[in-house]
């Protein structure tokens, strides 16, 4: 049954791939089938389904047809960046009867943009920066953020590991245990900065900005989570938008939420960018668990506050638009120069 399944995911595999006219679109079938949550994976997983004797057999010759569409892909890109080469050349040929080019105007990057205008609505309320290490230690990262030693988010394919104790920072929290340390209460920061995961598509990037907020002060409850969120997202994408919150699980948020906003295109009525739901997740957030404000040597008992992160790549996608990640690192002067 799982053998007759990976063939007829190799036989479609392979008419796509006879049809595909672009790299681009090239490297999206990648994905589907062979990527990390590719049909090809998700079949392996069957295999703990067979016996001892029948799973190496069929695991071998699931391989077999992997390696298979892997040659058919990488045969296929050739030709498509050959085709695709001489077709630019053709049309980049130069005149040289004509003037020369004009001199190419820079502009502002728009991860810059969103970020700096996340920051500066939410300086309005009191907020102000603070920056971390790119490297941190797995104290910063993860044990001081009520990340056990036997979570996923440890899994070597998530994280980019320096040594057994180092990590390229997986998100801006260390940048909050840090300030709790260092600064007397109440506090009220932001941690924008990049971070870094073991993860690439059209949607997510290995290397990617974040921003985090962190609020500690006494009395601290949802509702001044919530305040601050909708306030934000009325700031950033229009006083019609609406907020809600889902709850969710965080290791160092407890209660945790997700964050949704109405969609600022269709105004919730239901669109493409928002799968026609009239909904968009934006972020994480929740009250800061009573652990993580021990770890950092405050007294919980006196001590609360909340936190909550948004991926600044997704908020660009979402308030101009943009529906390919990859966009805002290509350096393609066309693109960024729509953005002022």
């Amino acid at each position: 049954m799982i053998q007759e399944k990976a063939k007829e995911i190799f036989d479609r595999a392979s008419e796509e791939i006879g049809s595909v006219s672009t790299t681009k679109d090239l490297y999206e079938l990648k994905v589907k089938y062979l990527g990390k949550s590719g049909e090809f994976s998700l079949l392996m997983r069957d295999l703990g389904q067979l016996s001892k004797e029948d799973r190496p057999i069929v695991g071998k010759e699931i391989n077999v047809l992997k390696r298979q569409l892997t040659e058919m892909l990488d045969d296929k890109q050739q030709a498509l960046q050959s085709s695709e080469m001489a077709e630019k050349l053709e049309k980049d040929r130069l005149d040289l009867t004509l003037s020369g080019p004009t001199r190419v105007r820079g502009s502002r990057h728009p991860l810059s943009l969103v970020m700096e205008e996340i920051v500066d609505i939410l300086a309005n309320i009191g907020f102000s920066v603070r920056t971390g290490p790119l490297i941190e230690s797995d104290w910063y990262n993860f044990e001081a953020l009520n990340i056990p030693k036997d979570h996923p988010a440890r899994d070597m394919q998530d994280t980019f590991y320096i040594d057994e104790t180092h990590v390229l920072r997986t998100h801006t929290s260390p940048i909050q245990i840090r300030t709790m340390e260092k600064e007397e209460p109440p506090i009220r920061i932001l941690a924008p900065g990049s971070v870094f995961r073991c993860d690439s598509d059209v949607t997510h990037s290995p290397n990617f900005y974040q921003i985090e907020g962190l609020l500690i002060d006494k009395e601290v409850s949802m509702a001044h989570l919530k305040g601050t969120i909708s306030y934000f997202v009325k700031s950033f994408f229009g006083p019609e938008i609406e907020t809600r919150f889902r709850p969710s699980f965080f290791p160092f948020t407890e209660p945790s939420a997700e964050v949704d906003c109405s969609c600022p295109k269709c105004k919730g009525e239901g669109c493409r960018l928002c799968s026609h739901t009239g909904w968009i997740e934006i972020g994480g957030s929740g009250l800061v668990h009573p652990k993580v404000i021990e770890y950092a040597k405050l007294d919980s008992k006196k001590w609360q506050g909340f936190a909550f992160g948004f991926g600044i790549e997704r908020m660009a996608m979402i308030k101009y638009g943009i529906d390919d990640i990859r966009l805002f690192n290509e350096n393609n002067t066309d693109f960024l120069s729509q953005f002022i």
